[in-house]
């Protein structure tokens, strides 16, 4: 036993004479490893951009929401006669009358 944990350590398997199927087999498996490493870098590249584009749509939501406030705002009537009165535009004391014309034929 203890001479089989020597020689491993000592890589006897990697120089004796049916070293080349152990050979084949560690380089599957470093090719397999370095697969597995780039496909986890791929994974993780696509979570940062999954995460920046969330961040980036909250931005856009968060922009949109401060327009249409501001658009609510503007098209509220007191804003609106505040803008205008400068300008010496009043509101109508007496309500809209609707004109009907009848034709003479």
């Amino acid at each position: 036993m203890k001479k089989n944990i020597y020689s491993i350590l000592k890589g006897k398997f990697l120089i004796s004479d049916d070293s080349f199927k152990n050979w084949r087999v560690i380089i599957f498996i470093s090719g397999l490893a370095i697969v597995m490493i780039a496909s986890s870098h791929s994974a993780d590249k696509k979570v940062h951009e999954i995460a920046r584009l969330g961040d980036e749509v909250k931005e856009w939501r968060s922009a949109f929401v401060d327009g249409r406030k501001e658009l609510m705002q503007l098209k509220m009537e007191s804003s609106i006669i505040k803008k205008v009165a400068d300008k010496g535009i009043k509101i109508s004391e007496n309500p809209p009358v609707k004109i009907k014309v009848t034709s003479q034929n």
